[in-house]
């Protein structure tokens, strides 16, 4: 059995995908035998079957293209099933590996072998700057200075739900491209998960078709040991997601659910308190966006009363509406002062 597989769903994003590979090629070394590749295409229409044939003369990958398109939490579960790793790291097909990736994680791995969960920081970077580059981008040339997702500089050991904390992930987990996690726990947790939501084609209509690794990982991981590692071993592309007008909605609506996930699967209620006052500190401006772009921005998805009742007693509820008003504010005499 492979240590780890890599798993990557893909769809119709062959040029983004080439680089990725690219990343996975360059850094596979001697490792070929403890590490699988895994690619889920859901049914695409450009050239990612050619993109993986070409990259099958250079190393093995486990390659399967879907008779038609399952949506995207489907494909996401897909590639975990087609992996038969102990651990599983799922990246996205614009996600970039750092030199020396693996050989750096097969021995955190190894030195914490009674871990089930691995959180690994990644650099965030440009899709811009990726693409300025000769293609397929060679990881030798990132520039010399990138931003860290998480700005915690402490490696090492940690109960799971310690990881919920916006010092660590500001997001809760809710990028998985971070989480390197026990395949067999994540197996026998998917049956948590609601059948309407995932095969539900409209994205993140629900909670379950958002965030679903969120939901597994609360139900199969809140009881064991996790591994934080503050020096990052990949890279995700800002500006790559074509979903990127509904941000404002799972940042201040999902981001609340998956903190009611946990809560319910033991997180402490101080820690919880704590990390939702802070994911409420943009809510006021995100739902006047999600008004104002109703079309694209999951609007119809929100239930604005329920909404109010849960948060109103956060200050950071209140605090969103005085810097959405000095924001505007701002826009609107600032440029008087030069």
């Amino acid at each position: 059995m492979f240590t780890l597989s890599i798993c990557i769903p893909t769809f119709n994003r062959c040029n983004h995908l080439a680089n990725c590979l690219n990343s996975i090629i360059l850094n596979i070394g001697y490792n070929k035998n403890n590490v699988q590749i895994c690619v889920s295409d859901n049914c695409s229409t450009d050239e990612t079957e050619s993109v993986v044939r070409h990259a099958q003369k250079k190393i093995d990958i486990v390659y399967r293209k879907n008779t038609k398109n399952l949506g995207v939490t489907r494909n996401f579960l897909n590639v975990i099933n087609m992996a038969d790793g102990k651990y599983v790291w799922l990246i996205g097909d614009d996600d970039l590996l750092m030199p020396n990736t693996f050989e750096r994680l097969l021995e955190i791995i190894d030195q914490n072998n009674s871990v089930d969960f691995f959180y690994i920081n990644s650099f965030h970077l440009t899709t811009e700057y990726v693409f300025e580059q000769h293609q397929p981008f060679d990881t030798k040339n990132l520039p010399l200075k990138m931003e860290r997702f998480s700005e915690w500089r402490i490696s090492g050991q940690m109960n799971f739900l310690e990881l919920i904390d916006p010092k660590i992930s500001f997001d809760f987990l809710g990028g998985i491209y971070l989480s390197v996690f026990n395949r067999e726990k994540w197996i026998d947790n998917t049956h948590v998960l609601n059948n309407e939501a995932i095969y539900d084609e409209k994205i993140f209509s629900h909670f379950d078709n958002t965030f679903p690794h969120v939901k597994i990982f609360a139900n199969a991981f809140s009881n064991s040991k996790a591994y934080f590692h503050a020096e990052p071993l990949s890279i995700n592309l800002s500006g790559a997601r074509e979903w990127a007008p509904m941000y404002p909605f799972i940042r201040s609506v999902r981001l609340i659910e998956a903190l009611d996930e946990y809560h319910k699967n033991g997180l402490p209620y101080k820690t919880y308190w704590r990390c939702k006052n802070f994911a409420l500190r943009n809510f006021i401006p995100d739902m006047v966006y999600t008004f104002v772009y109703k079309k694209e921005s999951g609007y119809e998805y929100i239930k604005f009363f329920k909404l109010l009742f849960s948060n109103w007693l956060y200050p950071e509820f209140y605090w969103s509406f005085f810097r959405l008003a000095f924001r505007k504010f701002n826009n609107l005499f600032g440029g008087h002062n030069s």
